[in-house]
Protein backbone atom coordinates (compact mmCIF):
# COMPACT_ATOMS: atom_id res chain seq x y z
CA UNK A 1 0.00 0.00 0.00
CA UNK A 2 1.26 3.91 -0.96
CA UNK A 3 2.47 5.59 2.23
CA UNK A 4 1.05 9.05 3.47
CA UNK A 5 1.98 11.51 5.80
CA UNK A 6 0.72 12.50 8.90
CA UNK A 7 -3.14 14.18 8.01
CA UNK A 8 -2.71 18.23 8.30
CA UNK A 9 -4.13 19.75 11.57
CA UNK A 10 -7.99 20.12 10.82
CA UNK A 11 -8.67 17.04 9.36
CA UNK A 12 -7.25 18.32 6.33
CA UNK A 13 -5.99 15.43 3.85
CA UNK A 14 -2.08 13.96 4.36
CA UNK A 15 0.52 16.57 2.52
CA UNK A 16 2.07 13.90 0.37
CA UNK A 17 1.28 9.67 -0.90
CA UNK A 18 4.73 7.97 -1.62
CA UNK A 19 4.52 5.20 -4.04
CA UNK A 20 6.88 2.64 -3.86
CA UNK A 21 5.66 -0.13 -5.46
CA UNK A 22 6.02 -0.86 -9.08
CA UNK A 23 2.29 -1.41 -10.60
CA UNK A 24 1.27 1.87 -8.42
CA UNK A 25 4.18 3.84 -10.10
CA UNK A 26 3.09 2.38 -13.92
CA UNK A 27 -0.12 2.92 -13.13
CA UNK A 28 0.41 6.71 -12.42
CA UNK A 29 2.64 7.23 -15.55
CA UNK A 30 -0.30 7.85 -17.26
CA UNK A 31 -0.62 10.81 -18.46
CA UNK A 32 -4.73 11.73 -18.39
CA UNK A 33 -4.48 9.60 -14.76
CA UNK A 34 -2.03 12.65 -13.62
CA UNK A 35 -4.35 15.29 -15.20
CA UNK A 36 -7.05 13.31 -13.21
CA UNK A 37 -4.92 13.87 -9.76
CA UNK A 38 -3.68 17.52 -10.71
CA UNK A 39 -7.70 18.95 -11.47
CA UNK A 40 -8.92 16.94 -8.55
CA UNK A 41 -6.09 18.49 -5.74
CA UNK A 42 -6.95 22.32 -7.87
CA UNK A 43 -10.60 21.14 -8.84
CA UNK A 44 -11.64 18.59 -6.61
CA UNK A 45 -14.18 16.84 -5.41
CA UNK A 46 -15.83 16.23 -8.67
CA UNK A 47 -17.43 13.36 -10.51
CA UNK A 48 -16.43 11.59 -13.90
CA UNK A 49 -18.90 13.66 -15.90
CA UNK A 50 -17.26 16.63 -14.64
CA UNK A 51 -13.79 15.00 -14.69
CA UNK A 52 -14.63 14.31 -18.53
CA UNK A 53 -16.12 18.29 -19.29
CA UNK A 54 -12.33 19.19 -18.03
CA UNK A 55 -10.10 16.75 -19.91
CA UNK A 56 -12.03 16.75 -23.20
CA UNK A 57 -12.25 12.56 -22.16
CA UNK A 58 -15.41 10.35 -21.88
CA UNK A 59 -17.30 9.80 -18.94
CA UNK A 60 -16.24 6.62 -19.42
CA UNK A 61 -12.93 6.69 -19.54
CA UNK A 62 -12.68 9.29 -16.99
CA UNK A 63 -14.51 6.74 -14.74
CA UNK A 64 -12.01 3.85 -15.59
CA UNK A 65 -9.07 6.16 -14.73
CA UNK A 66 -10.62 7.15 -11.94
CA UNK A 67 -11.43 3.94 -10.65
CA UNK A 68 -7.55 2.66 -11.53
CA UNK A 69 -6.17 5.83 -9.36
CA UNK A 70 -8.38 4.64 -6.32
CA UNK A 71 -6.97 1.02 -6.20
CA UNK A 72 -3.19 2.55 -5.97
CA UNK A 73 -4.53 5.00 -3.07
CA UNK A 74 -4.36 8.31 -4.93
CA UNK A 75 -7.63 9.53 -5.29
CA UNK A 76 -11.03 8.07 -2.75
CA UNK A 77 -14.97 8.41 -3.10
CA UNK A 78 -15.86 11.96 -1.43
CA UNK A 79 -19.01 11.98 0.59
CA UNK A 80 -21.96 13.45 -1.25
CA UNK A 81 -22.83 11.57 -4.51
CA UNK A 82 -25.88 10.68 -5.61
CA UNK A 83 -26.73 7.53 -7.55
CA UNK A 84 -23.63 6.53 -10.04
CA UNK A 85 -22.73 10.01 -10.49
CA UNK A 86 -20.25 9.87 -7.10
CA UNK A 87 -17.62 12.54 -6.35
CA UNK A 88 -13.79 11.99 -6.30
CA UNK A 89 -11.53 13.47 -4.49
CA UNK A 90 -7.33 13.55 -4.20
CA UNK A 91 -5.95 11.74 -0.91
CA UNK A 92 -3.32 13.88 -0.21
CA UNK A 93 -1.78 16.76 -2.21
CA UNK A 94 1.49 15.93 -3.28
CA UNK A 95 2.74 12.28 -4.61
CA UNK A 96 6.41 10.92 -4.50
CA UNK A 97 8.50 8.12 -5.25
CA UNK A 98 11.49 6.92 -4.83
CA UNK A 99 14.71 8.95 -6.45
CA UNK A 100 16.85 5.55 -6.10
CA UNK A 101 16.11 2.00 -5.54
CA UNK A 102 18.61 -0.82 -5.27
CA UNK A 103 15.51 -3.05 -6.58
CA UNK A 104 15.41 -2.84 -9.98
CA UNK A 105 11.88 -3.31 -10.85
CA UNK A 106 11.28 -0.21 -8.43
CA UNK A 107 14.11 1.98 -10.13
CA UNK A 108 12.69 1.39 -13.75
CA UNK A 109 9.07 1.93 -12.85
CA UNK A 110 10.31 5.28 -10.61
CA UNK A 111 12.67 6.03 -13.70
CA UNK A 112 9.51 5.83 -15.98
CA UNK A 113 7.51 7.79 -13.86
CA UNK A 114 9.64 10.34 -13.60
CA UNK A 115 10.13 10.36 -17.24
CA UNK A 116 6.49 10.39 -17.76
CA UNK A 117 5.92 13.48 -15.32
CA UNK A 118 8.87 15.51 -17.65
CA UNK A 119 6.66 15.21 -20.44
CA UNK A 120 3.89 16.66 -18.72
CA UNK A 121 5.89 19.31 -17.17
CA UNK A 122 7.21 20.25 -20.96
CA UNK A 123 3.46 20.15 -22.42
CA UNK A 124 2.66 22.44 -19.91
CA UNK A 125 5.38 25.13 -20.04
CA UNK A 126 4.97 25.03 -23.33
CA UNK A 127 0.83 25.90 -23.16
CA UNK A 128 1.08 28.84 -20.66
CA UNK A 129 3.73 30.01 -23.33
CA UNK A 130 1.10 29.95 -25.99
CA UNK A 131 -1.15 31.79 -23.72
CA UNK A 132 1.30 33.98 -22.10
CA UNK A 133 0.39 36.84 -24.31
CA UNK A 134 -3.12 37.00 -22.59
CA UNK A 135 -1.61 37.99 -19.24
CA UNK A 136 -1.14 41.60 -17.90
CA UNK A 137 2.42 43.01 -17.73
CA UNK A 138 2.87 42.45 -14.60
CA UNK A 139 1.92 38.75 -14.59
CA UNK A 140 4.45 38.51 -17.60
CA UNK A 141 7.09 40.53 -15.68
CA UNK A 142 6.65 38.71 -12.53
CA UNK A 143 6.66 34.94 -14.42
CA UNK A 144 11.04 33.43 -14.34
CA UNK A 145 12.11 31.73 -17.14
CA UNK A 146 15.92 30.50 -16.78
CA UNK A 147 18.20 28.42 -15.56
CA UNK A 148 21.40 28.13 -13.93
CA UNK A 149 24.76 25.75 -13.66
CA UNK A 150 26.00 25.15 -10.16
CA UNK A 151 29.06 23.26 -9.04
CA UNK A 152 27.92 21.22 -5.88
CA UNK A 153 27.90 18.36 -3.72
CA UNK A 154 25.76 15.71 -3.70
CA UNK A 155 25.21 16.59 -0.62
CA UNK A 156 24.99 20.54 -1.25
CA UNK A 157 22.49 19.85 -3.98
CA UNK A 158 19.98 17.56 -1.50
CA UNK A 159 20.51 21.02 1.31
CA UNK A 160 19.18 23.38 -1.67
CA UNK A 161 16.14 20.76 -2.28
CA UNK A 162 15.52 21.84 1.73
CA UNK A 163 15.62 25.20 1.75
CA UNK A 164 13.63 25.85 -1.51
CA UNK A 165 10.99 22.99 0.32
CA UNK A 166 11.04 25.58 3.32
CA UNK A 167 11.16 28.60 1.24
CA UNK A 168 7.72 27.30 -0.72
CA UNK A 169 5.96 25.56 2.83
CA UNK A 170 4.05 28.88 3.94
CA UNK A 171 1.93 29.45 0.85
CA UNK A 172 1.00 25.90 1.06
CA UNK A 173 -2.01 26.22 2.99
CA UNK A 174 -3.55 28.74 0.50
CA UNK A 175 -4.62 25.84 -1.54
CA UNK A 176 -6.80 24.38 0.47
CA UNK A 177 -8.22 27.64 2.32
CA UNK A 178 -8.95 30.24 -0.10
CA UNK A 179 -9.38 33.06 2.82
CA UNK A 180 -5.40 32.73 3.24
CA UNK A 181 -5.31 34.30 -0.15
CA UNK A 182 -4.27 38.22 -0.30
CA UNK A 183 -6.17 40.07 -2.76
CA UNK A 184 -4.86 39.42 -6.64
CA UNK A 185 -3.53 35.59 -5.79
CA UNK A 186 -3.70 33.31 -8.54
CA UNK A 187 -2.65 29.92 -9.31
CA UNK A 188 1.12 29.49 -9.92
CA UNK A 189 2.78 26.16 -10.84
CA UNK A 190 6.92 25.99 -9.72
CA UNK A 191 8.80 23.94 -11.21
CA UNK A 192 11.76 22.37 -9.37
CA UNK A 193 13.94 20.48 -11.76
CA UNK A 194 17.94 20.32 -10.72
CA UNK A 195 19.93 17.54 -12.30
CA UNK A 196 23.44 16.36 -12.45
CA UNK A 197 24.43 17.71 -16.12
CA UNK A 198 26.43 14.92 -17.67
CA UNK A 199 26.62 17.09 -21.29
CA UNK A 200 29.03 19.99 -19.77
CA UNK A 201 32.50 18.67 -19.57
CA UNK A 202 33.68 18.00 -15.56
CA UNK A 203 37.00 18.42 -14.82
CA UNK A 204 37.30 15.65 -12.12
CA UNK A 205 36.54 13.40 -15.49
CA UNK A 206 39.39 14.27 -17.65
Amino acid sequence: MPETSEPQSGGEQPRSIRLTDPRALRAYAHPLRMSLVGLLRTSGPFTATRAAELTGESVASCSYHLRILAKYGLVEEAPGGRGREKPWRATARYTEWPEHSEDATVAEAADALSAAVVERYFERVTRAMEKRHRLPAEWREAEQFGDSVLHLTAEELAGLGERIDELLRPYEARATDPSLRPEGARPVSILRIAYLDQDIPDSEEE
